[in-house]
């Protein structure tokens, strides 16, 4: 397979692709930019649906995604600077900016338009949030509260609400949504966590790794929604909600679900003519899909209720996915797959679904980016087959526009324009048992935001006797937010009627337990033996999250009785969790922490490509054993010098990897920070069952100072002869040392299990000092004490000389973290290397199990002669 496309924002974190260079791009008509009036007609729908404007330009521009506020305004995030020319130039200038839109006359008609936000980097999160809008940019997990505080549209105050700190990685690569749950919690796209306000304070707790990459969703029951694009995938990670775990069940797709049937023949596609049906030039399965919604609405008809809806930008179309839950599981399916068909589609090459929301109006808002290039620069590079094809349509020239559709249907007319942030809190709780699921989750934010106790009668009230199971729920959670969910009422629940409400009393029950009423772990046990099966699997969860005391017994016990598929699959997934790809050995204290930071990185983002398993991931419907991407088992690039794995994750790789060509591109990913790709890289080297050393920030740190200015991405033959090449005569090499001299060979002899040791506790003034057969030219030591992992040195310094007398002022100086120090220096000659042990620890010696010196590699620069004061040699 050859590449595919990954939009805007979807993931690329694998290695390896050739551009296609086999077919003739002749100049083509451009591709026009249609009106609002030309561009509905070329959308199909399904009989009696049909699409009105909302929003188009010059009111917006480059729309991202929308959100309401409780008295229905909408907030749109516009990123203003996303690929305004072919190159990418100039993204992360402060351009863009979340406008306010609203209806003067409650008639849905958006007439009146301010600029909320201004001066914005590429906004990717959006929630509006009690008196005020939650806004994120890109290159930052900080999350700031804007409020307008003299009601003229205009954010005039703007408060940090979470400190995330800094962010790096390609933007396509980082996160979206801001989702407040049901469960009072807010979810993201990529963020193996979740926030919860707490009065001035935000909690952060742990999920595990959704794989959403553009659009968050939930459904009436608060299980998050998430769809993944850089692996080809769709949705994923469905079955349960996230914070309980990524649970994929055998056959819960239908044949054939993800092949997607555009409209529009025309191959701008990345991955070529793997990605494309030749025939017809559509694309022929999914490689973009995003912006995912759960419809919850009440103004169309009813079977579209509960659905879930995504688009697929690059097909010019929104899949419609109809949901079934049998037995516990989940499974999804294209009603229209038998007619090769699609809920909405378009001809028009510049329709780019990209979001969509269930709006108060009881309706679906589409947001259209409308645009040529729905790919970011680094998927977009000279040489490539969609660069080839972009050209060729001047797509490249189309940008600066965008639409935002409301989905209407012939027998339904739109809702009446809602006024929540007015209503007292009797009003709101009222309001939870309103048929569309936008105004119940308005209300629920809103009374929890308030904290106003004042109805917690009402809602108990309304928690018992609502004939509406979806009332009596939204009743039971806010009373959770405010604290006033009490043993009573979440005991009553145990025994609703309806299995879901007595699910979610399940979960509302941890928040007893966290809180230190640990009697609710016999409830929990005894809510196992219910009746339906989607109960059972809530009550194994909830037991498995809280580390119940004698959990795992209990998932036996209920596995042996049991007949029900869904009880099965969890339960025994729960008993005997999928292997992590995990260190085959043991970890030191320094490497633990930086271990499983990019152990989660990994799950975040680079599994879509490389596979849980680091074998690589297969794409669906492919049968030949073809992956997304290289393995990074037994990789030689993951396994080699540390610099090669380093600048991949820096720079980027282009072209094959031993041979084979991959779909998927590794993309670079030097806005990250050191400690990051210092991470990843040390998960990756320590896991699959390779057994590398880890590499430490001084390590990033190095090769990033020494690559500043490359701009392209490595060619695999190219970044193995910049590595540097160990010496190989250690034979020759004559060795001496300050302490322990006898014990000096053992550094050198090629045996792992041998060491030379310092013979004493580590103290300033230990060196060792290495006398080579000739001038060389070298550029690192590196010192392996991974058999005595505490042994490193605390503090270094080396120093060089041509006859062993003269020696040079330090050419590298450092501290130790890790059990292999690497020592990196500008490239010199030299015969004479000595290192010197500068700092001191009790308890333990100074251990060197093998020693190597590195020459530099081809590609790097050199220097000849280094000269220091009272020093000149070669």
């Amino acid at each position: 397979m050859k590449r595919f496309i990954v939009l805007l924002f979807s993931v690329a974190c694998s290695a390896g692709f050739a551009a296609d260079t086999t077919d003739a791009f002749p100049p083509k008509p451009p591709i026009p930019y249609l009106s609002v009036a030309e561009e509905l007609k070329t959308i199909t729908l399904k009989p009696g649906y049909h699409l009105e404007l909302v929003l188009s330009e010059p009111d917006i521009k480059e729309p991202v995604m929308v959100a309401f506020d409780g008295n229905g305004r909408m907030f749109v995030a516009e990123m203003r600077s996303y690929m305004q020319d072919i190159e990418g130039r100039n993204e992360l200038d402060p351009v863009s900016r979340v406008s306010m839109h609203w209806s003067s006359k409650g008639d849905g008609h958006y007439d009146k338009h301010t600029v909320f936000a201004d001066k914005l980097i590429l906004p990717r999160l959006l929630l509006p949030y009690g008196d005020g809008v939650l806004i994120g940019e890109t290159d930052t997990s900080d999350i700031y509260l804007y409020r307008d505080t003299n009601g003229d549209g205009v954010a005039d105050q703007k408060t940090l609400w979470f400190a995330g700190g800094p962010r790096g990685g390609n933007l396509e690569h980082q996160p979206n949504g801001l989702l407040l749950s049901l469960d009072n919690w807010m979810y993201s796209t990529y963020n193996a966590y979740r926030l919860r306000a707490r009065g001035t304070n935000v909690i952060k707790e742990p999920t595990a790794s959704n794989g959403g990459q553009w659009g968050i969703a939930q459904d009436d029951f608060g299980k998050p929604w998430f769809v993944n694009a850089g692996g080809e995938r769709g949705p994923l990670n469905f079955q349960q909600p996230i914070v309980y775990g990524d649970f994929t069940a055998k056959d819960e797709f239908a044949p054939g679900y993800r092949a997607v049937w555009p409209l529009v023949a025309l191959a701008d596609v990345q991955g070529g003519k793997s990605a494309y049906r030749p025939e017809d030039n559509t694309l022929s399965h999914f490689t973009a899909t995003c912006g995912n919604e759960i419809f919850r609405g009440d103004r169309l008809p009813a079977d579209l209720r509960g659905d879930l809806l995504f688009g697929e930008p690059v097909g010019r179309l929104v899949r419609r996915t109809k949901i079934e839950v049998a037995d516990g599981i989940t499974k999804l399916s294209n009603p229209y797959e038998k007619e090769k068909g699609e809920f909405i589609r378009s001809t028009d090459p510049n329709f780019r679904p990209i979001n969509m929301t269930t709006a108060p109006d009881g309706t679906l808002y589409i947001v259209d980016m409308y645009r040529g290039i729905i790919q970011e620069g680094n998927w977009v590079r000279k040489g490539d087959y969609l660069r080839k094809v972009v050209e060729q349509y001047q797509m490249q020239n189309n940008f600066g526009r965008g639409r935002i559709w409301r989905l209407v249907h012939n027998d339904f007319k739109p809702g009446p324009q809602p006024r929540l942030n007015d209503e007292s809190a009797a009003q709101l709780v009222t309001r939870l048992e309103h048929p569309n699921g936008w105004w119940r989750d308005t209300a629920q934010k809103l009374l929890v935001w308030r904290q106003d106790k004042s109805v917690v009668p009402n809602l108990k009230q309304m928690s018992r006797s609502s004939p509406n199971q979806l009332a009596r729920i939204h009743a039971l959670w806010t009373l959770e937010g405010l604290q006033a969910a009490d043993a009573a009422i979440i005991r009553e629940k145990l025994r609703d009627q309806h299995p879901a409400v007595r699910s979610a009393a399940i979960r509302v029950s941890e928040s007893l337990y966290k809180d230190g009423d640990k009697s609710w772990a016999d409830a929990i046990r005894v809510m196992t033996h219910d009746k339906d099966p989607n109960v059972v699997i809530q009550a194994m969860l909830t037991a498995n999250l809280l580390k119940l005391p004698e959990a795992k017994q209990t998932f036996t016990a209920t596995l042996e009785p049991n007949h029900s598929e869904g009880i099965e699959f969890i339960g025994r997934q729960l008993l005997n969790p999928p292997k992590e790809a995990s260190p085959l050995i043991q970890l030191t204290a320094a490497e633990q922490p930086l271990v499983d930071h990019g152990r989660i990185i990994y799950r975040e983002l680079c599994f879509s490509c490389h596979g849980l398993d680091g074998k690589g991931a297969i794409p669906p419907g492919v049968t030949d054993g073809t992956t997304l991407a290289p393995p990074l088992k037994k990789s030689k690039t993951v396994l080699g010098y540390p610099d090669g794995l380093i600048n991949v994750v820096l720079h980027g790789l282009n072209g094959s990897v031993e041979g084979k060509t991959y779909t998927a591109q590794m993309v670079p990913m030097k806005s990250n920070s050191d400690e990051w790709i210092a991470a990843v890289t040390s998960y990756i080297r320590k896991s699959f069952g390779n057994q590398a050393s880890c590499i430490s920030t001084q390590d990033v740190a190095r090769i990033r100072a020494a690559t500043a200015n490359r701009t392209e991405p490595w060619e695999v033959e190219e970044l193995h002869a910049a590595e540097p090449k160990p010496l190989k005569n250690q034979k020759q090499w004559k060795l001496s040392a300050s302490h322990n001299k006898g014990a000096v060979p053992a550094a050198v002899d090629g045996y792992p299990a041998t060491r030379y040791d310092s013979g004493g506790w580590q103290t300033p003034g230990m060196w060792l000092q290495i006398e080579l057969p000739e001038a060389t030219m070298v550029t690192a030591l590196q010192l392996d004490s991974t058999q005595s992992p505490e042994d490193f040195p605390r503090g270094y310094k080396v120093e060089l000389s041509s006859d062993g007398k003269t020696w040079s002022q330090p050419v590298a100086t450092g501290k130790g973290e890790l059990p292999v120090t690497l020592i990196s220096f500008a490239p010199t000659r030299t015969r004479f290397i000595r290192v010197t042990q500068t700092g001191e620890v009790q308890n333990r010696f100074w251990s060197i199990h093998e020693l190597s010196i590195l020459q530099p590699g081809q590609k790097l620069e050199v220097t000849k002669i280094v000269k220091k004061a009272n020093s000149s040699y070669e």
